[in-house]
């Protein structure tokens, strides 16, 4: 199995990108979201680091970002708990998918979390910082202060694009997109 890793800059368009491969895609950001509607064993165990933000089940996601906001230390306490999960939600994934081909990884932290492996293809998705806040405004819980946080524990897009096998230029249109993974197919079939 070769697996491929998806990199680039919050609201790069990494999703998007790791969907049109048609390869099975193992997407971080919506195990997260499971996670905090279903799993009651870390809502518990957020409760319990976080007794003055973590209120109610499922998982609020605004009383993540107050927590987050509130105190920097938090973050790193929320990450301990839940990038847990979401690696062994991988390794499921990874096992169901072992007879394929290629697999996605669509993993916002994935070199920082040290989630990739010698031999993994790293393609970047390089966007233009304009067009990405003005994608990122229209999302419906957008803040800005947020976005600082998660951009500031992000290694730089130059150390991600040093670290990419292909990289692709993403105007945020279809035709662009689809032309440049299927020339990424051709040259990994």
């Amino acid at each position: 199995m070769i697996r491929i890793g998806i990199l680039g800059d919050i609201g790069s368009g990494k999703s998007y990108v790791a969907k049109n491969f048609g390869y099975p895609v193992f997407n971080a950001d919506s195990e997260v979201s499971k996670i905090y509607k279903k799993n009651k064993k870390i809502f518990n165990k957020l409760k319990k680091k976080l007794p003055r933000y973590i209120s109610k089940f499922p998982i609020d996601k605004n009383e993540v970002s107050v927590a987050i906001l509130s105190n920097k230390n938090n973050l790193k306490k929320i990450i301990n708990i839940v990038h847990l999960e979401v690696r062994n939600q991988m390794k499921l994934f990874l096992n169901k998918n072992k007879n394929k081909k290629f697999v996605v990884l669509d993993i916002p932290l994935l070199l920082e979390n040290k989630l990739n492996k010698k031999g993994d293809i790293l393609i970047f998705i390089d966007s233009k910082k304009s067009d990405i806040l003005k994608k990122l405004k229209k999302r419906r819980n957008f803040n800005k202060k947020l976005f600082n946080k998660f951009q500031k524990i992000q290694f730089s897009s130059q150390y991600k694009i040093r670290k990419s096998d292909f990289i692709i230029k993403n105007d945020f249109t279809k035709k662009t997109i689809n032309i440049s993974i299927r020339d990424i197919q051709k040259k990994l079939n």
